[in-house]
């Protein structure tokens, strides 16, 4: 398995994009700006999308995925997108996003009996099966309700797991379900500066203290890569990072990275 890392910036700039990861050439697991880097063919291969949570950052190719890919995935008789995500999400999505104000209804184009997207609800602990790529949905702590997931790498991989945490502030329930796993990369975000840490605590994320907090909780030697730094705040996020006493293998995430399982 490859994961390839699209964008993993709390905002955006030049050379900055939001959350998106590709997982093999056919997963994405959320879908901010970084979709909008790959070409048309990439877009139209995608079948499944895994959303973490609601927020704008997260979410927002999915609607230009769409229509970008219709006529393609329609013209070769392509099944719909499945959207994957908590109840709550999908209905924000309906509500606020596939409303005809803020953009048309994809669930029902280019018809309701074959559109381009179609929503199926998980709950925290359920193990997807992707085509025989496993993922598990992870709890998280946010200010809406959200996820992370665990990619198991399956039986060649010694059943490593990619596991990327979502948008998340202190959370014992993700520590206590990583004890159990075997653990190859963890994508983990730190959104704000130790100077930041009031913004970081009322907004539910985390900030460099709270995160060395966090993994002292994991045990092992795990490649740690952070990510949801806004942009022009990554120097002040990592070197509180830096200056963390912790066993783990921890960097910035970067967009363009890849990782294997």
């Amino acid at each position: 398995m490859n994961i390839r890392v699209l964008g993993c910036s709390g905002a955006i700039a030049a050379g900055y994009k939001t959350t998106a990861f590709l997982l093999d050439a056919d997963v994405l697991i959320d879908a901010g700006t970084g979709v909008g880097d790959l070409p048309l063919d990439a877009l139209a291969a995608v079948d499944h999308i895994l959303l973490s949570h609601s927020h704008l950052d997260h979410v927002l190719g999915i609607p230009l995925l769409a229509d970008a890919v219709l006529r393609l995935r329609a013209a070769a008789g392509r099944p719909p997108i499945q959207v994957h995500a908590l109840p709550e999400t999908l209905q924000a999505l309906r509500q606020h996003i596939f409303n005809g104000a803020i953009w048309p209804d994809f669930t029902a184009l280019p018809t309701r009996e074959a559109p381009v997207l179609s929503l199926h609800p998980f709950a925290i602990g359920d193990r997807l099966d992707l085509g025989g790529r496993f993922i598990e949905v992870l709890p998280a702590i946010h200010t809406v309700p959200a996820v992370g997931f665990a990619v198991d790498g399956g039986a060649a991989a010694g059943h490593a797991h990619w596991v990327f945490t979502g948008d998340t502030g202190p959370n014992p329930a993700l520590w206590r379900r990583l004890a159990q796993l075997r653990l190859s990369h963890l994508v983990i975000e730190t959104a704000f500066s130790d100077d930041e840490a009031e913004l970081a605590h009322v907004s539910q994320h985390l900030c460099p203290a709270d995160l060395g907090q966090e993994l002292a909780q994991l045990g092992g030697s795990v490649n740690v890569h952070i990510t949801h730094i806004k942009p022009g705040e990554v120097d002040a996020v990592m070197q509180g990072v830096r200056g963390l006493a912790s066993p783990h293998r921890i960097g910035a995430l970067q967009a363009g990275q890849h990782m294997q399982l």
